[in-house]
């Protein structure tokens, strides 16, 4: 089967970049993004390249060259639905916020009214690929919608999960460690995979393209993100025991990593990792334990996003033991909100959860991010109130966005930074933070402030994972 047309249903995070990377390796394809939300569309249809919604290094240039040519972003779904032989889904999956499965399982709701838009508009054979992240077994119960629709059509479901690192989005699809397909074993769903597996193998060496049944892979997105993050877990927890005991987290990392049976990736420790992904994915991998009885299992996931959690409350309580017991009435500069560097990406950021503390405890936070909006910031701590059920006005009104580092230290009490940007390293520190309260006082979340700063006594720096 030869692929002639794509849509992807999903303009976001994960749908934008991946077609965009599909439509430049493959230019006999028509690949169409489509949306519900007309103004992410039209950003992505943007004269001005630098206003596309989702920032990642490389991405502009990819959309500059595909874009007209054979990649569209349009708000026509059902026509779109029509005219493609293949459909991506690339919708969100948050976790639950009600019902069964609050606070863990994932909201498969955008999943099920794509699969039932779909079922309602194709009259032609189609082949759908979950591309959002879902639970194990989540195709079977695509299959069953779109079958369901009395129309006659053939549909084939194919899992394709995305293995995305954001800020190297673009790289990673170009140079994928491995693309994942699973697909129904029998002749048609056989046939769908080796349709798939045509288009990725247009530039990715097919001894990376790995097969499987749809339940493996389905399950190894959640695997993946979990392992990565345990990782995370693992070393921010012994970041805790080093700095009561007088270690050095970077040289005990770095002397595991020598380890080749450990390697020296994802040993970085720091406030917390945040993203779309790890938390959510766990989550669900929790959920998933406990519904088919595995409590311990699920207990031993559990604990991955507790360290998680302890280490951003570690965090946000040194910041006010070191400002004498108390932030009230105090200016606190946070440098960076994205959850990580290279991305505008602020969804589950370790920042929103230190802010937040801060807030409670009466002080002014200061944030400057070279890259994500004040709206975005302050609908980040509104949404983050709501769901905890707090009133968030009186918080809203404590946070300032500034266009500058420079505006967001000055006068204030201590500066913690949040997103380990490229920028922040190379800072003239000494400089910037002249006209910050004396002593100054640094809390380096992300550990990247240069060694020789220490030197200087105006500066008092406090690092995770190094005692003070």
């Amino acid at each position: 089967m030869k692929i002639k047309e794509i849509c992807c249903i999903g303009a976001g995070y994960v749908g934008g970049p991946t077609m965009a990377v599909i439509a430049l390796k493959c230019p006999h394809i028509r690949v169409t993004v489509v949306d519900i939300n007309a103004d992410r569309i039209a950003a992505w249809n943007a004269d001005d390249l630098d206003q596309l919604p989702v920032y990642e290094p490389g991405l502009k240039e990819v959309v500059a060259e595909a874009r007209g040519r054979n990649l569209f972003f349009s708000t026509d779904v059902e026509g779109a639905i029509e005219r493609s032989e293949m459909i991506f889904m690339a919708v969100n999956t948050p976790t639950k916020t009600y019902g069964e499965g609050k606070g863990m399982a994932a909201d498969l709701t955008y999943v099920e009214k794509c699969a039932r838009e779909i079922a309602r508009v194709a009259t032609t054979d189609k082949i759908v690929v979950e591309k959002s992240t879902l639970p194990v077994r989540t195709a079977e119960k695509i299959k069953e919608v779109l079958e369901g629709s009395g129309n006659g059509v053939s549909f084939e479901v194919l899992s394709n999960p995305e293995f995305l690192a954001e800020g190297t989005a673009i790289q990673d699809l170009f140079k994928s460690d491995r693309v994942l397909i699973g697909g129904d074993e029998s002749p048609s769903g056989q046939e769908a995979l080796q349709a798939l597996v045509s288009i990725y193998e247009n530039w990715i060496p097919r001894e990376k393209i790995v097969t499987t049944n749809v339940w493996s892979s389905e399950l190894s997105k959640l695997a993946s993100n979990a392992m990565l993050a345990q990782r995370v877990s693992s070393i921010n927890s012994l970041s805790a025991l080093c700095e009561q005991t007088g270690a050095d987290v970077y040289e005990v990392a770095h002397a595991m990593g020598l380890d080749s049976r450990i390697g020296p990736k994802f040993l970085k420790a720091s406030v917390g990792f945040g993203g779309s992904c790890f938390q959510k994915d766990i989550l669900n991998l929790v959920y998933l334990c406990r519904f088919y009885g595995l409590e311990e299992v699920a207990e031993y996931w559990h604990q991955v996003v507790k360290i998680n959690d302890y280490q951003k409350k570690r965090f946000s309580t040194k910041i006010i033991n070191t400002l004498n017991g108390t932030v009230n009435q105090k200016k606190i500069a946070f440098l960076g909100w994205a959850f990580k560097k290279d991305t505008n990406d602020t969804r589950e950021s370790a920042a929103i959860y230190v802010a937040d503390q801060l807030l409670e405890e009466g002080a002014e936070v200061h944030v400057y991010d070279p890259m994500v909006s004040e709206s975005r910031i302050r609908e980040d701590i509104r949404m983050w109130n709501e769901y905890n059920g707090n009133d968030p006005n009186e918080k809203l009104a404590r946070i300032v966005v500034h266009n500058t580092p420079e505006e967001a230290t000055r006068d204030a009490f201590g500066a913690a930074i949040l997103t380990e940007w490229d920028a922040f390293a190379s800072y003239d520190w000494e400089n910037l933070t002249q006209h910050m309260i004396r002593p100054v006082k640094l809390f380096d979340g992300r550990n990247i402030l240069p060694e020789n700063l220490n030197s200087n006594t105006k500066l008092q720096i406090y690092r995770i994972g190094k005692a003070h």
